[in-house]
């Protein structure tokens, strides 16, 4: 399975920006759909996810209009673009890796995790 590692996460104000990164190890991370979560407090939210060719994206509510969701496999890298940053956006942020996702991605469909990076929005 793929090893994924963050970066990019700290500490922002109010309507500020930051861009994550998840860069993956070995040859197969080209085939992998990636998804980027964030968990809080409890419950781990999926904040975007992109298909192994980028053609296909889906964003959770939270995400829509303000984050974008990236890849360039010949970097095995993702990103995660985020604009206009709210303190309810505060929390670890992780990307994963899948096979792929059915309708829609869920948590169950990712494999393979990262150990997070901390952004904190506040003034």
């Amino acid at each position: 399975q793929v090893q994924l590692a963050e970066s990019g996460g700290g500490l922002v104000q109010p309507g500020g920006s930051l861009k994550l990164s998840c860069v993956g190890s070995g040859p197969t991370f080209g085939s992998y759909a990636i998804g980027w979560f964030r968990q809080a407090v409890e419950e781990r939210e999926l904040v975007a996810a992109t298909a192994w060719n980028g053609f296909s994206v889906y964003y959770g509510d939270s995400a829509k209009g303000r984050f974008i969701i990236s890849r360039d496999n010949a970097k095995n890298t993702a990103y995660l673009q985020m604009d206009n940053l709210k303190p309810e956006d505060t929390a670890i942020y992780y990307c994963a890796a899948a096979p792929g996702w059915g309708s829609r991605p869920k948590a169950s469909d990712f494999v393979s995790w990262g150990q997070g990076t901390q952004v904190t929005v506040s003034s």
